[in-house]
């Protein structure tokens, strides 16, 4: 059997997954795994960027996503002209400010010869400023917060168009990729995957705190749609839909929501067949055979005149970009940025999961485990449920053993997901679709 074979068949039986899915559970359930799984698979292609490309260990795409997420309340939501006069100029001003101080301390730094007077006076810089800043900063987020703290409490957004947020969101997770690019990539990869993981952390601790950006963990709903989706109560109240939906045999109300999210499954498919069509074009490039040269063996690239820490820098942030991008898409089809849900396991760990088992190097196998891995992520509770009960049905009602059965019900998805990774990992070590 050939590669292209065995890959079309990859596909057709996660196809036929989502029609079973569609067919036993209900259409609306594969079409949410289906849009997820898409998203998670854009997720796995930035992911493989990193480490399949550069070997470069990343464990803070939670940041990213939760960054991408960010740039959708930023620019598209609807400003709070309240907030905006109580104290939007003076956080812009401190902002300015804190970077101002920054750059500061970094000239002084780089032009004054070393010694104790070039520490003395950095360190007077960094802690004037952080008062001055302190003093401008804090009396204007307590007058912002304070403004009707119930429905709003912060700056809002521009009012733009939320597809506009897509490639902010993915410039927005780039600068914070090459801040931590230039920070964190002369580490060992060991030491890199800690610092990662607790910028990441940092990140979304800001989010969850900073009331004024994000509203923190009261959330920011009601984030409009694009266009071309639309809304399933004017889909309903149009009678030629309506009336399509009727002559197809289909209650108008489930054929709205089918409509809308079969609209985002088109939307984020072109988006993927986008991204995969530039990351293989990349892959193919001297680019990438110079990046997969690098990450094979650094010495011999380093002795050949490559600038390895600026190549590891490039792929870090278009990776990071990738991960953004993906963020922004999610919280769009979730309609609301919720800080609280941005989780190492599920936004970074699964991730991985996806990669591994797909492929490590493989762009089609990162966008097959992604898929797959969100299937199985989102189905084995259900089935899990299911089978357990017909399991331990001829067990009497109270019986210890039963309870606790069914009482672990919760782990089965952990459970099965370190089993498909050991399983992928005996049987075909390199992935399901391995790098060529």
């Amino acid at each position: 059997m050939s590669t292209s074979q065995k890959n079309s068949i990859y596909f057709a039986i996660v196809a036929l997954l989502l029609l079973g899915t569609g067919i036993f559970q209900s259409w609306n359930s594969a079409l949410l795994i289906l849009n997820m799984g898409l998203i998670s698979a854009i997720m796995a292609v930035g992911v493989n960027l990193q480490w399949g490309f550069a070997g470069l260990f990343n464990v803070g795409i939670m940041g990213f996503v939760a960054v991408g997420g960010l740039a959708v309340v930023l620019v598209s939501a609807s400003p709070v002209a309240d907030a905006w006069t109580q104290g939007g100029p003076r956080v812009l001003l401190a902002l300015v400010f804190a970077v101002a101080v920054v750059v500061a301390a970094v000239l002084t730094h780089n032009r004054m010869q070393p010694g104790l007077v070039r520490k003395l006076v950095v360190a007077a810089i960094a802690v004037a400023g952080f008062f001055i800043f302190r003093s401008i900063y804090d009396p204007a987020v307590v007058a912002i917060e304070a403004v009707n703290p119930a429905a709003t409490g912060y700056l809002g957004g521009l009012g733009l168009p939320v597809l506009l947020s897509w490639p902010v969101g993915a410039l927005l997770a780039a600068g914070v990729a090459w801040f931590i690019g230039k920070v964190t990539l002369g580490l060992r990869s060991d030491y890199l995957a800690i610092a990662t993981l607790g910028i990441a952390e940092i990140l979304i601790a800001i989010m969850k705190n900073e009331d004024w950006l994000s509203r923190g963990v009261k959330n920011v709903a009601g984030l409009p749609r694009p266009g071309m989706v639309g809304y399933e109560a004017e889909l309903q109240a149009n009678p030629r839909f309506a009336e399509t939906a009727t002559s197809l045999g289909m209650d108008p109300v489930v054929a709205s929501t089918l409509y809308v999210k079969l609209a985002y499954s088109v939307l984020f498919l072109i988006v993927l067949i986008i991204l995969f069509a530039l990351a293989q074009g990349a892959l193919k490039s001297p680019w990438g055979r110079m990046m997969r040269a690098i990450r094979d063996n650094e010495d011999a690239a380093r002795a050949m005149g490559k600038d390895i820490t600026k190549r590891h820098l490039q792929i870090f942030i278009l990776g990071s970009a990738v991960c953004g991008l993906a963020g922004a898409m999610m919280t769009t089809l979730d309609g609301q940025l919720t800080p609280g849900t941005y989780q190492p396991l599920r936004f970074t760990f699964l991730i991985w999961v996806m990669v591994i088992v797909g492929g490590s190097g493989s762009n089609l196998g990162a966008i097959l485990g992604g898929i797959v891995i969100w299937f199985f992520w989102v189905q084995v509770e259900p089935i899990g449920a299911g089978l357990m009960h017909v399991l331990t049905s001829w067990m009497p009602d109270g019986s210890i053993v039963k309870e606790h059965l069914l009482d672990g019900i919760a782990h089965m998805r952990l459970f099965t997901m370190g089993l498909i990774l050991v399983l992928v990992l005996r049987f075909s070590p390199r992935g399901l679709i391995p790098e060529r």
